[in-house]
């Protein structure tokens, strides 16, 4: 069976990286995904850039996929480093900038968030409110 966050929780945390966008201005959208990186829910605040939703769906995907923030990922991808390249694979769905980490319960991943919306850094800040109220709620 796969981990999954049930909806009414994936909606709460939604709900605290929507809240910290609205402090620093960045309108943003925000997903929660399975352990497989399957939708759990997402939400587009108003004024968010269209091709964030996507975005924020494949740093949801990636996180749970590869089991870590996708800011980690963009070292090891630039040329001559030993992920170069990753990117490129998966039908472009992998995202190697910050925004996207994996919700753990026990150690086990049970599904991940993404957000996007803003520059790399502001997205990581926004999904790190999301996963903090997760960690609230398991807790």
């Amino acid at each position: 069976m796969v981990a999954t966050i049930p909806l009414e929780r994936a909606t709460t945390v939604i709900e605290a990286g929507e809240q910290y966008a609205e402090e620093i201005g960045v309108p943003s959208v925000l997903t929660v995904s399975n352990a497989e990186g399957n939708l759990v829910a997402q939400h587009r605040m108003d004024g968010a850039w269209l091709p964030s939703v996507t975005i924020s769906r494949n740093k949801a995907y990636t996180a749970a996929g590869l089991k870590m923030p996708t800011h980690e990922l963009a070292e090891a991808v630039q040329p001559g480093g030993p992920l170069y390249g990753l990117q490129t694979n998966d039908d472009g769905r992998l995202v190697v900038f910050g925004g996207g980490f994996p919700l753990e319960v026990d150690g086990e991943i049970v599904g991940a968030v993404g957000s996007s919306g803003g520059m790399p850094d502001e997205d990581v800040e926004i999904a790190e409110a999301a996963v903090e109220k997760f960690q609230e709620l398991t807790e």
